[in-house]
């Protein structure tokens, strides 16, 4: 495991917390759980950035590269779609779907992990 996978695994569990307990306060989503959610974002921004420069460098991956890009750019893709679907449905159970992203990276960014060791 590299520091790329235990920022996902921090922030995207944070994420996930936050985005449930508003959830089950019954809250609609608000700035801390859409922020929350561009955190995990930008974290798999970082992991995008440092995979570029790690393949730039001449390390290479030990799986396939056309899996692991596929893993990063649905994961990449998921928190967008999720902060859409919440501000059209500024319901309880948007924060739901949101949660659903810090953990659904986590498990990509494991498996993204796996491809490249």
């Amino acid at each position: 495991m590299d520091a790329y996978f235990y920022i996902i695994l921090v922030v995207g569990l944070l994420s996930t917390i936050i985005c449930l307990t508003a959830g089950i306060l019954k809250k609609a989503p608000n700035d801390a759980t859409i922020l929350s959610v561009a955190a995990v974002e930008l974290s798999l921004l970082v992991y995008l950035v440092g995979s570029i420069v790690r393949l730039a460098g001449g390390e290479r991956m030990a799986g396939e590269a056309w899996e692991f890009w596929g893993y990063l750019v649905t994961a990449l893709i998921l928190p967008l779609g999720a902060v859409y679907w919440s501000i059209l449905e500024r319901t309880r159970w948007s924060n739901f779907v949101l949660a659903a992203v810090g953990v659904t990276a986590l498990v990509m960014a494991a498996r993204m992990n796996q491809i490249w060791y």
